[in-house]
């Protein structure tokens, strides 16, 4: 999938646990590392923003596109 979590970096990069940050956003551990991982489908705008202000970011610091390779690139 083209669309990457950069939630990990972001993380590390504040000293931040997964564990802190589930419990200063209100969602449990186990949303936080599906998010991590890119295991889920999509994330709730709320989530989104709950993420920036406690990790002092954009959302763009958070979630990247990379772009596909090769003949397995879908036509829109």
């Amino acid at each position: 999938m083209p669309i990457v979590m950069r939630l990990d970096r972001m993380l590390a990069q504040r000293k931040i646990t997964s564990k802190e940050l589930a419990e200063r956003v209100g969602i449990s551990a186990v949303t936080v590392s599906c998010i991590k991982r890119g295991r889920v489908h999509g994330i709730r705008f709320a989530q989104l923003e709950a993420f920036c202000q406690v990790l002092r970011c954009k959302p763009g610091d958070l979630i990247d596109y990379v772009e596909p390779e090769g003949p397995s690139r879908r036509a829109l």
